[in-house]
């Protein structure tokens, strides 16, 4: 994490993935613990959650993406950013339909805490590679209209830089090979992570 922003520590992570799942069992209609409900509000008084930072809230059910929105930068308070996010990945990430009553007791949630996006200079395709940061970085991209972002985390599933790059110029509506011809908008960031 960059030194602009506090460091949230793992307490911190699991109020804020508790908020994440408070937000999307209400949004469903569900009960939820009066006391508990309680004890969340009062945890979220900190003013360390007043903190404005771009946040994620991804959601996983059997394994499996089940939806995934964020802020690349700190417009809201990190418990508001949290909220909104996690209803959105729940119930308006395009690739999925909404997330039901019977889905919500499966699913895994995550999020991420971003560092300020800053900006990558490089000169061509191999100082490109050379310079991402396997594991560390997010990165985004941008061309024209269009642009992407992979958290650190897709690079399990993408550890090869090459692979990471083109999947990411495809998410982006780009095609696969253009940061290899192309100059690229390129940033990076880094994320606090809290998974339950």
């Amino acid at each position: 994490m960059s030194s602009k922003n506090k460091e949230f520590s793992k307490e911190q992570g699991r109020i804020l993935l508790k908020l994440a799942r408070r937000t999307i069992c209400k949004k469903l209609g569900l009960k939820t613990d009066k006391d508990e409900d309680r004890t969340l509000s009062q945890a979220l008084q900190d003013e360390s959650f007043n903190e404005r930072t771009g946040t994620f809230v991804t959601l996983h059910l059997g394994g499996q993406l089940r939806g995934c929105i964020g802020s690349l930068t700190g417009s809201e308070a990190v418990r508001d950013g949290i909220k909104d996010n996690a209803v959105c990945a729940a119930f308006h990430d395009s690739r999925f339909q909404p997330l039901t009553a019977e889905e919500y007791g499966k699913i895994v949630i995550d999020i991420s805490i971003l560092s300020p996006p800053q900006p990558l200079a490089y000169n061509d395709s191999f100082d490109l590679l050379a310079k991402l940061r396997p594991q560390v970085d997010g990165v985004t991209i941008r061309m024209g209209h269009k642009g992407a972002t992979f958290l650190p985390q897709v690079w399990e599933q993408l550890p090869h830089p090459e692979d990471f790059l083109t999947r990411l110029c495809m998410k982006a509506g780009l095609a696969g090979d253009i940061w290899r011809r192309e100059q690229l908008e390129v940033e990076t960031y880094q994320v606090q992570h809290f998974s339950e």
